[in-house]
């Protein structure tokens, strides 16, 4: 047999630098300009700089991001963004009033169950950094006992907040979890949803889709955090891509996002693999991530693309 020809995504919408809050301390010494220089070695040619704002507390880290980005050379096809996570309001109210010494990743624990939720930045804050998009993305619950119809509840009413929110652009990874149920060998198996990704109601994809499609949202189908995470079960992944699928069947724009993270990993060391058996490896594996949205009728092509700022400049 030929040497088998593996694709490549050409875009990439959320990866991280060592500016973000959980890149920092990292293994490895990963400059902006390195993670890019790898990006486009890997055959990305449109992508952004997506660094972590949890609430205001952050911003710190915004600024540094943005101070870095600013030292390289200027592309057109090169883009600042920024992930949000959804909050509670409730949070954002008690960081800002002073009291909690180091609120990196909000407060996790003491606020009410169905409260209103917010995100950590204004419009304000976009112009003033020159944020040319926003993804949004549901990391936690939101002060719900950990039982999975309540989590499933949760994580649907922030997914639908972010499907809705008029800063936001992309949904990252929906259905993504981390935390609790995590077997001790670092695997999920069961709860909330890996055991049987059928336990989310049909009806809640439905309104999601819906929500994305009427408010001009891009879902983002997440290269590291889902589709290759070997800590959650294969034929979870797999269902996924169907869930994937669907959402595009029903007229929702889909993104490429490696959800690279800076400092634990080298971008893209696996993306030109020719042996299947390195697709077991930790680094990512574009190409066998595109193989599996290919596989459900998901093509690089059809992913979305944030126009070139300047058309006159090459990139």
């Amino acid at each position: 047999m030929g040497k088998r020809m593996q694709g490549h995504f050409t875009t990439d919408w959320h990866m991280h630098s060592r500016n973000s809050c959980d890149c920092r301390g990292g293994p490895l010494a990963t400059t902006m300009a390195e993670t890019v220089a790898a990006v486009r070695a890997a055959g990305v040619t449109d992508f952004g700089v997506t660094d972590h704002l949890h609430t205001p507390f952050n911003l710190p880290d915004i600024v540094a991001s943005r101070r870095e980005f600013d030292t390289l050379p200027p592309s057109p096809r090169m883009h600042f963004g920024i992930e949000v996570s959804c909050v509670s309001a409730w949070e954002l109210a008690e960081i800002a009033g002073g009291g909690h010494a180091n609120p990196v990743y909000g407060l996790r624990s003491g606020g009410p169950a169905g409260g209103e939720m917010a995100i950590g930045i204004g419009a304000e804050e976009i112009v003033r950094f020159g944020i040319e998009y926003v993804v949004g993305g549901t990391h936690w619950p939101l002060y719900v006992p950990l039982e999975r119809e309540a989590v499933i509840r949760d994580y649907h009413r922030q997914n639908m907040f972010l499907a809705c929110h008029p800063l936001v652009t992309i949904v990252a990874h929906p259905w993504w979890w981390m935390g609790h149920w995590q077997d001790p060998d670092g695997a999920y198996r069961t709860d909330p949803w890996f055991d049987d990704f059928g336990k989310i109601p049909s009806a809640m994809h439905d309104e999601f889709a819906a929500a994305a499609r009427e408010h001009g949202k891009i879902v983002e189908a997440n290269v590291h955090a889902l589709l290759l995470n070997r800590r959650y079960p294969e034929a979870f992944r797999r269902r996924y891509c169907d869930y994937l699928a669907g959402l595009k069947a029903a007229g929702v724009t889909l993104s490429a996002g490696s959800d690279h993270h800076a400092q634990h990993s080298h971008y893209g060391d696996a993306a030109a693999a020719d042996n299947p058996a390195d697709w077991q490896r930790e680094p990512f594996h574009f190409g066998m991530a595109l193989e599996m949205l290919e596989a459900v009728g998901i093509r690089d092509d059809a992913l979305w693309r944030l126009p070139p700022r300047r058309p006159d400049v090459t990139g």
